[in-house]
């Protein structure tokens, strides 16, 4: 393994924590409706637990209602029941073969746990990132002490592998930034 080698690897490794917190941030909700919302949230079908995205066709009717379209008819109970269930706090409503789903204005205090939350789950993908950036100076410091890089080649590295640390949880800031400003957007 080269120095490149390592170099190549961590950066995949961080983008897929950047990756990873973008998925986290889509989960949180704002008072905002989009479908990304219900992606979570798993149905009975035929025995097993699949998302809601592999039965129904889920779509935005406006800003603040999300519609589910089922593909069979037996299914909308179903449906509904399983997102009444999940821990996102919403209340669907069926119309023949539609559920409607609302989404409830957010409260001033509700909108400051979100953000909590947001600032959270940044922290925990920049400990990630850290975690990543110090095995690679490990990776590198193992191949100075085998003696296959020079000491100048390990420092070289490890300010590289810095500097793509410092980039990456500056996008991640900018993303927990960008999500609050979006949560207590009233």
């Amino acid at each position: 393994m080269s120095i490149a080698d390592i170099k190549k690897n961590v950066e995949q490794k961080m983008q897929k924590s950047v990756d990873s917190f973008k998925n986290e941030l889509a989960k949180i909700r704002t008072g905002r409706a989009h479908p990304g919302i219900l992606d979570q949230v798993q149905v009975e079908y035929y025995g097993s637990m699949v998302p809601i995205s592999q039965v129904a066709n889920v779509t935005l009717l406006d800003a603040r209602t999300i519609s589910v379209q089922p593909w069979e008819k037996g299914l909308g109970a179903k449906i509904e029941k399983a997102i009444r269930e999940s821990d996102l706090g919403l209340n669907p409503s069926t119309q023949g073969d539609l559920i409607r789903v609302p989404m409830p204005p957010l409260t001033e205090e509700r909108r400051r746990d979100l953000t909590k939350v947001v600032k959270g789950a940044g922290e925990d993908a920049k400990v990630a990132v850290r975690n990543l950036r110090r095995d690679a100076n490990e990776q590198a410091k193992k191949l100075q002490k085998d003696k296959l890089i020079t000491e100048d080649d390990e420092r070289r590295s490890q300010d590289e592998i810095q500097k793509l640390t410092d980039k990456t949880i500056a996008e991640i800031d900018k993303l927990v930034q960008a999500k609050e400003t979006e949560i207590l957007a009233v």
